[in-house]
């Protein structure tokens, strides 16, 4: 696990807890795993973490909410690079969930699989941010299908939007799932990867690269 999984902020103890946390939660599932397994991970007494979250619920939420966001600050810093060039923001949305997916499996199958653990609004929170990635990917679909540069299926009526959003979704899926399969010994690396799915989710959008 390296710097960039662990939360976005925190003090030094608090990131102690979340990179255990993650640890564990990747292996057993948060459900599974109690707080004095989080602290005697860190060598830590169990009211410890108490100290500095709420809850494990609450470690949870800030593990999960911070992979989302830095996703999504990634997204958006690869988009500025090629903004205004569809086929190019397609490629580099892709790029992105792909690293982030093959590189830091850990912390991207606990983000994916445990947010569904939340309750109330920080539930709401990462579904807000989800949806917030999956509508950028379907904006890109959108106007590079409104240039000719895409061929959207489902296109029924003129309803470009809705053939976007059902074209973003499995793009997406495909991306994310990478870290349920993909390991180090894996006969693709990480760049042949990357270019493997570049290529399918331009067939996927109709692009026309000629």
């Amino acid at each position: 696990m390296t710097e960039s999984d662990l939360p976005l902020g925190g003090s030094r103890v608090q990131r102690r807890l979340a990179g255990a946390a993650v640890e564990l939660f990747y292996r057993q599932g948060a459900l599974a795993t109690p707080v004095r397994q989080i602290t005697e991970a860190c060598d830590l007494t169990p009211g410890a973490l108490y100290n500095h979250f709420g809850s494990k619920d609450e470690l949870l939420y800030v593990l999960v909410r911070d992979i989302h966001l830095r996703l999504e600050d990634e997204v958006a810093e690869a988009l500025e690079a090629v903004a205004g060039d569809p086929l190019e923001e397609l490629r580099a949305i892709v790029a992105v969930y792909v690293r982030r997916h093959a590189d830091h499996r850990e912390t991207a199958r606990v983000a994916n699989r445990e947010y569904r653990l939340l309750d109330g609004g920080w539930y709401d929170e990462i579904v807000a941010i989800r949806r917030r990635l999956r509508d950028r990917l379907a904006d890109v679909l959108l106007a590079g299908h409104e240039k000719g540069m895409f061929r959207l299926v489902g296109d029924v009526g003129g309803d470009g939007r809705a053939a976007a959003v059902r074209t973003a979704v499995p793009i997406l899926d495909m991306c994310v799932h990478i870290s349920e399969w993909f390991h180090d010994r894996h006969p693709l690396g990480a760049a042949e990867l990357q270019a493997h799915y570049v290529e399918l989710a331009l067939r996927m959008a109709g692009a026309r690269t000629d």
